[in-house]
């Protein structure tokens, strides 16, 4: 029981007794605060009387004295005393300030634990861990004051004052902030820089600790970089059609490693084969279950991240062996290109790949063998596209380009408009419509796309006006009800021509593959389900790849201040205008002259980069 100024002991800080009436305590504590307690709230450390906190010191005890007294207990196999007893043996007295000073011994913890009714000596083995651990940290946090220090430097004069390699696991703070793995970063904030993912790229690229080839995007929007690992089942034996007697063409990009569709037409008779990995990914299987985490096949500038197991490629990709396994979207047409019959089957197919620059010269030379099958393919290709033109489609063309990266040398090629680029085009679209139909009829549950345009004033022709038909377009609608997709021209639209690209052309294929083997195919909440579950992935994938696009855009221009560039002017933003740099596929504002007008071409002055905040400045050349 403490009594009138007593001192004691209150959430571990000294406090004074000032009063005491009917069980009550009142304490003054040594910022002058007074708190009521109970008697179980305190703990008395010397009954005093003590009037003020004067003499209560927080001086450190002669760290020998202390450990002298351990020892000596210690040899007299000692496990407790007192705290009136350590301070008589450590200070030669039991004053209110000793019994404080032996008090602060126990909360630093590493001679002696306990209360001070009970204290307890800590074991020679626990000391001297305890004393390691400390050894550590203070060394940790000399040398974090010394890379601090150098970290300031550097940033005032980084040619000066360069980093040590040893410094790297102080900033692994700022990577995590940099990578979008934390929120905050205490280097940053020591520093008093802003505690954004944009900044923390800044320092490490200004210190040295990264380069302009690291890439942070795909990790901040969650995307993995590890390849899929669960190899997909090989494709069972089954009844499939023969067509290896009919051409089947895979046109593709020259990049392209995944190829997923092939093309022919004979008699209005039109064929788009398409990879058939349902054929052996089952539903909830792992192979399925890490597609549909992923959503989609990441493609960066560095190379692919596949929706699927690289070995998945040999088993499902057209084209890569003598013969390949498909799914056959038989589609046959009327004069006008509309859609009359539509069957779907399993089929073996010889492929025969070609690139876009290929195609196109085969239909510019009749002496060709293929010249006749890719002529009607594109005459097809053209008849549709008009049939969708009248339904009121939407044809956008704007520059784009391909950037690859091969041991950090990043090359930006434009992609030239092929004809043979668009009659891939509408075989996809008619064949993406036809299963929709197919589905629709067949009454099974499909991820449908549809989407809204909402056309504003009078269009432009040229690059101005397919960038005012750009905004005019709504986001897509995905839902397992047919709708309307207003940009296609199509009264029912999906998408089933890139099953190892697209985690909802597979979801489409896994339904298609359940009716034609009398399985159930899913709900319609199941498959509302699954989409709802992919979308986010999807999304992220999608804003990882404008991201890492641009990053390596950036890399590419920053060594190339005050370079030329053509652009085309799209559209007036007041002081500004919205401008494409065709050469480097690049969408961005700059000042222009007053005489400048929609689909003008302007020469352009790159005046800075800044890859950490995804910037390039361009003025117009004078």
């Amino acid at each position: 029981m403490a009594d009138i100024n007593a001192l004691v002991v209150y959430k571990k800080k000294a406090a004074l007794v000032k009063d005491k009436i009917d069980g009550k305590i009142t304490i003054t504590l040594i910022d002058g605060e007074q708190v009521k307690v109970r008697d179980k709230d305190i703990e008395l450390l010397h009954g005093g009387p003590v009037k003020d906190f004067s003499r209560i010191t927080n001086n450190a005890v002669p760290q020998e004295a202390v450990r002298e007294v351990w020892e000596l207990l210690l040899a007299e196999n000692s496990t407790t005393v007192s705290l009136k007893e350590l301070s008589e043996l450590i200070l030669g007295e039991y004053s209110p300030s000793a019994a404080w000073a032996c008090f602060c011994l126990l909360q630093d913890g590493l001679f002696f634990t306990g209360s001070c009714e009970a204290v307890t000596l800590r074991s020679k083995e626990e000391v001297q861990i305890e004393e390691a651990k400390r050894g550590e940290k203070m060394r940790e946090t000399g040398e974090r004051s010394q890379f601090l220090e150098r970290l300031k430097a550097c940033l005032k004069k980084p040619a000066v004052s360069p980093m040590l390699d040893s410094d790297a696991r102080f900033m692994q703070d700022v990577e995590a902030l940099a990578f979008g793995k934390s929120p905050k970063s205490r280097t940053m904030k020591e520093l008093d820089l802003g505690e954004t993912p944009e900044d923390a790229h800044a320092l490490l690229l200004s210190t040295g600790f990264w380069t302009n080839t690291v890439n942070p995007h795909p990790s901040r929007f969650g995307v993995s970089l590890s390849p899929a690992k669960n190899c997909p089942e090989t494709i069972p034996a089954e009844q499939r059609q023969d067509l290896t007697h009919l051409a089947a063409y895979a046109i593709d990009s020259p990049w392209s490693t995944d190829p997923d569709d092939a093309v022919y037409i004979k008699d209005n008779i039109l064929y788009v084969h398409i990879a058939d990995p349902a054929a052996s990914i089952m539903p909830d299987s792992p192979a399925e279950r890490d597609a549909r985490d992923r959503g989609a096949t990441l493609y960066l500038p560095e190379g692919p991240v596949r929706m699927f197991a690289e070995e998945a490629l040999p088993l499902f990709a057209l084209g890569l062996s003598e013969k390949s396994f498909a799914l056959t979207f038989q589609i046959t047409l009327n004069e006008s290109c509309e859609i009359s019959k539509t069957e779907i089957y399993p089929s073996v197919i010889k492929v025969k790949r070609i690139t876009y620059e290929e195609a196109d010269n085969i239909m510019n030379n009749t002496s060709c063998e293929d010249n006749a099958a890719l002529c009607a393919l594109y005459d097809f290709a053209q008849r549709n596209f008009k049939r969708r033109t009248v339904m009121g489609a939407v044809n956008i063309e704007l520059p784009d380009v391909h950037i690859t990266v091969n041991n950090d040398e990043i090359n930006i090629d434009t992609i030239p408009n092929f004809n043979s680029a668009s009659l891939v085009r509408e075989c996809m679209l008619i064949s993406c419509e036809a299963a929709g139909l197919w589905a629709a009829h067949n009454g099974i549950a499909f991820p449908y796309i549809s989407q809204e345009v909402e056309l504003q004033g009078k269009i432009l022709g040229g690059m101005a006006g397919s960038y005012q038909l750009r905004r005019c377009m709504r986001p897509r609608i995905l839902s397992t009800k047919p709708g309307r997709h207003q940009g296609l021209g199509l009264d029912t639209y999906t998408q089933v021509t890139s099953p190892l690209r697209r985690y909802t052309d597979f979801l489409a294929h896994m339904q298609i593959r359940a009716f034609l083997r009398g399985v159930e195919p899913f709900s319609a909440d199941e498959v509302s389900a699954r989409l709802g579950f992919c979308e986010a992935a999807v999304s992220a994938v999608n804003h990882a790849e404008r991201a890492s696009n641009n990053h390596w855009t950036l890399v590419f221009l920053s060594d190339k201040k005050d370079t030329e560039w053509d652009a085309i002017a799209l559209e007036n933003k007041g002081s500004r205008w919205a401008v494409t740099i065709p050469a480097i596929g690049m969408e961005t504002q700059v000042p222009l002259q007053k005489d400048v007008s929609p689909n003008d071409t302007v020469k352009l002055i790159l005046k800075s980069v800044n890859i950490p905040r995804g910037e390039a400045v361009f003025v117009s050349k004078k």
